[in-house]
């Protein structure tokens, strides 16, 4: 399937300015326009991952911008220079996910040995987004990166007229955003005063069961100290009537 960009898709945008134009004004729709258009892209969230994160998640948005036909198939493909071993994708009603992967040249290494595929795509079908609406794909990984700036997933979003929009565009240092951006993951450099590869939500799975394990440790040591002060109460008591 070829990547390169759709003409058919170019004058649909204006199209869209035109219209909110007439309906709102010329102010109105210049701050529309650039609102709609960034709506409009398919994105990827969160916009951002420290390097090495382990076990976290990234949605895949996708809207239709068409007016009349259903969104019925999307493709993402991942960067072949920086592999992602291993994901798992989150169900989505009346879609049906197929996921891709590929031989690598050079082996991942891991702590549990040589890692030698990585995922290439991911093609879900079956379902439809229609007008006016997105769809959210989900997607947990094992394990992003340890190097680089930035992840990009190049997207093709297919329509139920055969219209096949290319979100492939890279953006360019110094250049206006282009038309059809690739869905972009920045890559954080991993702080230092944290486990390199931990992602937040594994963070906050670690400080919940921290908090647990000193709320066990102090009601222990309190029941510990009332059986003590029960202990010598009933020591005292005892010893009170031998005097008698």
């Amino acid at each position: 399937m070829s990547l390169t960009p759709s003409p058919a898709r170019s004058a649909r945008a204006p199209r869209l300015l035109h219209r909110a134009a007439v309906t709102g004004g010329l102010a109105a729709a210049t701050l529309l326009a650039g609102a709609g258009v960034a709506f409009a892209h398919v994105t990827v969230h969160p916009d951002s991952y420290p390097q090495g994160s382990e076990d976290g998640t990234i949605t895949f948005r996708v809207p239709n911008e068409e007016d009349h036909a259903d969104t019925t198939k999307v493709d993402v493909y991942f960067p072949a220079g920086q592999p992602i071993p291993s994901v798992l994708v989150s169900p989505v009603p009346g879609w049906t996910a197929q996921i891709k992967s590929v031989d690598l040249k050079t082996p991942i290494k891991t702590d549990d040995g040589d890692i030698t595929t990585a995922v290439s795509e991911i093609v879900w079908t079956g379902g439809k987004i229609a007008p006016g609406q997105y769809q959210d794909f989900t997607v947990a990984f094992g394990q992003l990166p340890t190097s680089g700036k930035e992840l990009v997933f190049k997207a093709l979003q297919t329509y139920s007229d055969g219209d096949i929009v290319r979100w492939i565009d890279e953006q360019q240092p110094g250049q206006p955003e282009p038309e059809h951006p690739a869905p972009t993951l920045k890559l954080t450099p991993a702080s230092a005063d944290s486990d390199d590869s931990s992602s937040a939500p594994a963070k906050q799975q670690k400080a919940a069961a921290a908090d647990d394990s000193t709320a066990r440790d102090l009601g222990i040591a309190g029941l510990a100290v009332g059986l003590l002060g029960l202990a010598a109460a009933a020591f005292a008591l005892v010893r009170g009537r031998r005097n008698a």
